[in-house]
């Protein structure tokens, strides 16, 4: 085969290999050892302006796609010479003075098969698509950012904050840590009268009761020792907008009186001052704590109590609006691949063991989990072995009672456990999730599987 012969058929091999990955509406690229463009198929002219395929054809591919990624530190560059392949990363497209285009891409390294006609100056292939392409939806809208679900709790929360949308009556979060009370509160104060306004938030549980004082009223110099200045309180702060009063379960009983009088008639003192200052700020406050029960024991003070409840809301934990997790999930996602310039999409797998996991963290311990499973994905589909060990669902017996392990010393008597009646009962309560099953029964989930096993139940 004459030298001529030979460049035509490889044309003509990127030529089919480009129409195909076209027809998916995929830019392809060849990439040399040098990191230059062998070859970028014409898609790339309706992708970002006429004649760009031919402009990009001789090009370092760091001029294209960034230098971050494809200079000679590069990550993605590093991580090619290392032999990795890497997908759904993101960069902003650039050829000659078309405008930039945000893409996704994957880049491997090429191998070809012995006596193939692909040219042999291709070390690297990269494959483009427009980043839009990434979004995905699940029919689920919502009119506030950052308020994502589709069960009925969270249904009646999106409901009432737009009946508030019109009232600065106080509000009151409650629910366990990491439900998002700061998120609904900032949601509350955007869509309120006061949305020009700041949103001033602070932590009532991570002061001691002097320095809390300080820092919701202020004081004057001289109020104490180290007093050395005055100081504005974040009562003045927040004039004109919203005072997010976290943790307002650990406020000492002393300041529980100096805040009711701000509730009451709108005035305080600063800290060593006996002259009142008018205050202007709406005040939501949150809590995870049974403030009903702090009042009975006497922790809390009814009638601050009862002041700061004018308008209730709970919000119910992950795990019992579990419709939540999947856009949840998503949103998060979204949300943390983008930080590393990627676009994910779960598998079916890892979305199943996010649905079964119990979120004890609520959804704090969804966005770490996905901030860690995002750290060690590779591909551009998170994998259920990308996420944490504890969402891992665990199948085969544990490794210490393997048939093949030495006996074990008699075990001392125990008290019996459930029988086969009672087992049965939890796990169809908890649909033979055996995490939940077992934390409802009081015994860890090892003992759940021999038992399971003793009584001949399947896992299902």
């Amino acid at each position: 085969m004459s030298d001529r012969t030979q460049i035509l058929v490889r044309e003509a091999a990127i030529a089919g290999v480009s129409a195909a990955f076209a027809s998916l509406g995929r830019v392809f690229i060849c990439v040399d050892n040098g990191f230059r463009v062998v070859h970028a198929s014409s898609l790339l002219d309706r992708l970002i302006g006429a004649g760009a395929s031919e402009d990009a054809a001789g090009r370092p591919l760091a001029d294209l796609l960034g230098a971050d990624l494809f200079g000679p530190a590069g990550t993605l560059r590093q991580l090619l010479l290392a032999g990795e392949r890497r997908e759904g990363w993101r960069s902003m497209l650039t050829v000659g003075s078309e405008r930039p285009r945000l893409v996704s891409l994957t880049a491997a390294p090429f191998q070809s098969e012995p006596g193939s006609p692909c040219d042999p100056r291709v070390a690297y292939i990269v494959v483009l698509r427009p980043a839009e392409e990434d979004q995905t939806s699940l029919g689920v809208s919502s009119p506030f950012p950052g308020l994502i679900g589709r069960s009925s709790a969270m249904e009646r929360i999106l409901r009432l904050v737009e009946n508030l949308e019109q009232s600065e009556a106080t509000v009151l979060l409650t629910g366990e840590s990491g439900t998002g009370k700061e998120i609904l509160a900032r949601t509350i104060h955007a869509h309120s009268p006061r949305r020009n306004g700041p949103f001033v938030p602070v932590n009532c549980g991570a002061l001691p009761g002097e320095l809390l004082e300080s820092e919701l009223f202020g004081h004057v110099r001289g109020a104490f020792t180290g007093a050395v200045r005055e100081r504005i309180g974040r009562f003045d702060l927040a004039a004109g907008g919203t005072l997010f009063l976290d943790e307002v379960g650990d406020v000492p009983l002393h300041l529980q009186v100096k805040l009711l009088r701000v509730l009451q008639e709108k005035t305080f003192e600063p800290v060593g001052q006996s002259k009142s200052r008018s205050a202007d700020a709406r005040i939501i406050a949150a809590t995870n704590l049974d403030l009903r029960r702090a009042v009975q024991e006497g922790r809390f003070r009814e009638d601050l109590f009862y002041r700061l409840r004018v308008v209730p809301i709970e919000i119910s934990p992950l795990r019992e609006r579990r419709a939540d997790i999947e856009p949840l999930a998503t949103h998060l996602l979204a949300r943390v691949a983008a930080r590393q310039g990627r676009a994910l999409r779960f598998s079916p797998e890892a979305l199943r063991a996010l649905l079964d996991y119990a979120w004890p963290g609520n959804v704090r311990e969804l966005e770490n989990a996905l901030e860690y499973a995002v750290a060690v994905c590779k591909g551009q589909t998170m994998l259920l072995e990308d996420l944490p060990i504890e969402l891992q669902p665990s199948e085969a017996p544990p490794a210490n009672e393997s048939p093949l392990a030495a006996p074990a010393p008699a075990p001392a008597p125990a008290a019996p456990g459930p029988d086969a009646r009672e087992l049965t009962r939890a796990l169809e309560a908890h649909r033979w999730r055996r995490v939940e099953a077992a934390r409802a029964l009081g015994i860890s989930r090892a003992t759940l599987w021999r038992r399971m096993r003793e009584a001949g139940l399947s896992s299902r």
